[in-house]
């Protein structure tokens, strides 16, 4: 009896060898692309804050590791029990809610009830939380995760920026070891505090200074394009249609948002900190530039502006017997992603389909 042997020819064998690798990789970009992203999220909750929670926690894009609360729009007590009841109300008391500081670094504290509110919250009493704060604080945990998982974990603050200066002045190093950090605050043509600052940069400047000037790359979602994406009574409508207890109570949020801003001539509430949370899920909601932004600390007119150099270079005066000449120009290094716009209406059905999920 003959046998025959058969043999695939190189040709066969590689073209085979080929399309399994395609598909291999295919499947581990398919992975990693499904992988939700590590984040923790420093806030100060008041009314866009608890948007934004919210919006983070009803997103499979993101995992929320922990909130760490931050003073700024109420203080750090009331910041905290907002924040314990608004991932309660999520059913989400696996999230990690801890306090930090006290107070800014070189400054009184300034909070901001006529914007949100006497609790925060647009005087929307939720219910007691079955969560339970973690005993440490903010800026440790945020020291302990960013080690616990190195180039997993995106930095999301949407208030004063003293917790991330506390952590990143404690432990230089993770500022190498974080993927991101996407910061509602600053702003390059103008404040909402008074003509030059942003409220989360004005209420601590130093720290500010200190997170820009850390040696990452910041990504700065502004009050000003923030201005510029606005949550309308038209979108009002469509959460109040949608009955749940999260739904409910960010239509409560809304409302109440709305009526304020349009009291002060806007058209609807702006979305600041929710647009920072909507950044890190789909980066191509906002348009990015790379600039040097430096955060002014002593002007009697300018404290807590965000100086953005959208040339990426000072010129160079050189002392030439009793006059400057310019020679050249100094080139900055960028230490900022700046938005410069956002694809407001996608922002707003994202947003709104999330939370009417709820």
């Amino acid at each position: 009896m003959i046998t025959y042997q058969t043999r695939t020819s190189p040709v066969k064998r590689f073209a085979f060898a080929s399309t399994a690798l395609v598909f291999v990789v295919s499947c581990l970009v398919a992975a990693i692309a499904q992988t939700p992203r590590r984040v923790i999220i420093d806030t100060d909750p008041g009314v866009d804050d608890a948007m934004a929670i919210l919006l983070a926690l009803n997103s499979p894009e993101l995992k929320v590791e922990a909130l760490t609360v931050v003073p700024g729009n109420v203080d750090g007590r009331q910041g905290l029990e907002n924040a314990l009841k608004i991932v309660s109300l999520a059913g989400r008391c696996d999230v990690a809610v801890a306090s930090g500081a006290k107070h800014p670094l070189n400054q009184k504290l300034i909070t901001a009830q006529f914007w949100h509110g006497p609790n925060g919250l647009a005087g929307v009493e939720l219910p007691a939380s079955k969560c339970s704060a973690d005993s440490r604080f903010g800026p440790d945990l945020i020291v302990e995760t960013v080690h616990k998982y190195p180039h997993e974990v995106t930095l999301i603050p949407v208030g004063p920026l003293t917790n991330i200066a506390l952590a990143v002045s404690k432990d230089p190093s993770i500022a190498g070891l974080i993927k991101d950090i996407v910061i509602m605050g600053g702003s390059i043509s103008g404040g909402n505090v008074d003509g030059a600052a942003e409220a989360n940069i004005y209420n601590d400047p130093e720290a500010a200074a200190i997170v820009f000037n850390a040696g990452w790359t910041v990504t700065m979602i502004g009050s000003d394009v923030g201005e510029r994406t606005i949550l309308t009574r038209k979108h009002l409508a469509e959460l109040q249609a949608q009955h749940g207890p999260e739904s409910d109570f960010i239509a409560k949020l809304a409302d109440f948002y709305i009526t304020r801003s349009e009291k002060s001539g806007y058209s609807g509430a702006a979305m600041y900190d929710p647009l920072a949370v909507a950044t890190v899920i789909d980066p191509s909601l906002v348009s990015l530039k790379q600039m040097h932004v430096d955060v002014e600390t002593k002007g009697e007119f300018t404290r807590g502006e965000t100086v953005a150099n959208r040339m990426g270079s000072n010129e160079n005066n050189v002392l030439h017997g009793d006059h400057y000449e310019i020679e050249g120009v100094i080139e900055l290094k960028p230490n900022a992603l700046v938005c410069l716009a956002s694809d407001a209406n996608r922002f707003l059905q994202l947003f709104t389909d999330r939370i009417k999920g709820k």
